[in-house]
């Protein structure tokens, strides 16, 4: 594929593990980050992610500076080891890049994300619904603020709280809702 042409895309030459659909398919997973408010105080980030499908996740932010997000998104799925280790890749329109390694034994969600410079710095224009085209549209203009380069980078690691089957108070989607 030339450069440029028909992105965003995603290519793994991984092929996905027979284990997906017993660890990972249908999963909704509810975790809190341990993280601090703008004074220092200890406070929870509450996140909600269910794994929708082998190329689909759906998620909700209850806590901390993207509290009020409901979106989702595109993703690739790779086992790392079956019944144990699972990360969870997607881009997101603000053009922030998320990587999440879900780890089955230990109930923990480890996470790299990549915020673009508009996401963080404007977090309250991340705030809404993707279903909303007015949101969505807000979205989309946070990903030409800055420069690829000008990111802020978050490493945490939360606590599961609850797993479950089944999309809970989650929206579900199709696999042909679009996405950007």
């Amino acid at each position: 594929m030339a450069p440029g042409n028909n992105l965003p895309d995603f290519l793994t030459n991984t092929p996905l593990h027979p284990s997906f659909d017993r660890d990972i398919r249908d999963t909704h997973l509810v975790y809190d980050y341990d993280a601090q408010d703008n004074d220092g105080n200890p406070e929870k980030w509450r996140y909600e992610l269910w794994c929708f499908s082998d190329t689909r996740v759906v998620y909700a932010i209850h806590g901390g500076p993207m509290a009020g997000r409901l979106n989702y998104q595109r993703a690739t799925y790779q086992c790392i080891r079956p019944g144990e280790l699972w990360q969870i890749n997607w881009l997101e329109e603000t053009g922030t890049v998320v990587s999440a390694v879900y780890d089955i034994k230990e109930q923990k969600m480890t996470t790299i994300i990549a915020f673009s410079e508009g996401h963080w710095s404007e977090a309250e224009k991340a705030h809404g619904n993707k279903r909303n085209k007015d949101d969505l549209k807000r979205w989309r203009t946070l990903a030409d603020v800055g420069k690829q380069t000008s990111r802020f980078m978050l490493s945490e690691q939360a606590s599961i709280l609850e797993v479950f089957k089944g999309k809970g108070n989650l929206e579900p989607i199709s696999d042909d809702d679009p996405l950007f």
